[in-house]
């Protein structure tokens, strides 16, 4: 897999020069939006590299290019402009003390890791000699549509609950947040869902699946709902603790009346 180790030696590079900049500003936050944008260079570079169908290496290129711009501009402007060092990485600079920067090279290196691994789908696409256009690959390319909405729709209602002063300190249950404690992790889900639907019947199809699989876990059981609600709890206390009685935790689904 040479196309591989391009993407995960230029994964890394990018990461050390992230590192460097945090160092700088003492903020580790930028890792995360470096590391969708990581992806989506990764997308187009496998794209360019591949010798799959021209077709359906530009199709998956330009997806990856899609997402990877939507989440870093998200990330940029939800974490970066005008913020202080996200909690997570604060907690960590705070008790790794003198430990702090080769601990965080480690770390960064560590997500250059990520996304060699959420490269794999777009590698195994952009092999794929055969011709762009069967039904799997219209319904992924529309699962994926479906996906990204869903995705973006939930971010901007969050964002503007979070803009009113009014409610700080409350939960929002509107729009998507009605149905679903994490409508954001459950679309992202989704998307790389779609890529299996478009890599299937490839040499190596089964890395899509199993991007979307390893996904999945790192959203339910490690760095997503759990260290999320975490923090929602110590923030909004028995105001989350009613939201998470009433409403669905991933899959969207009719809320229960809310009881004290």
């Amino acid at each position: 897999m040479p196309d591989l180790v391009w993407v995960a030696l230029g994964a890394s590079l990018m990461m050390v020069v992230l590192w460097f900049v945090q160092r700088r500003r003492t903020d580790a936050s930028l890792v995360d939006a470096g590391w969708a944008f990581g992806i989506g260079v990764s997308a187009v570079v496998l794209a360019l590299l591949g010798d799959g169908d021209p077709l359906r290496r530009g199709v998956i290129g330009a997806l990856g290019a899609v997402w990877s711009a939507r989440l870093t501009g998200h990330l940029v402007r939800d974490r970066l402009l005008g913020k202080p060092e996200d909690g997570r990485y604060a907690m960590l600079r705070q008790s790794w003390g003198a430990s702090a920067q080769r601990n965080f090279f480690i770390f960064f290196q560590a997500q250059a890791g990520f996304v060699v691994a959420f490269a794999c789908p777009f590698f195994a696409i952009a092999a794929d000699p055969r011709p762009f256009g069967s039904v799997l690959d219209i319904a992924g390319i529309a699962l994926w549509a479906l996906a990204l909405t869903l995705v973006a729709t939930a971010d901007r209602q969050l964002a503007r609950w979070r803009a009113a002063a009014v409610n700080r300190g409350r939960t929002c249950r509107g729009g998507l947040w009605r149905f679903s404690r994490h409508p954001n992790y459950f679309g992202e889900w989704l998307l790389w869902c779609s890529y299996a639907l478009v890599a299937w019947g490839a040499p190596q199809w089964w890395l899509a699946p199993a991007t979307a699989a390893f996904l999945l876990i790192l959203l339910l059981g490690v760095t997503g709902i759990p260290y999320t609600e975490k923090r929602a709890l110590a923030s909004r206390g028995d105001d989350y603790r009613a939201y998470q009685r009433a409403t669905s935790p991933f899959i969207p689904w009719f809320p229960k009346a809310e009881t004290p």
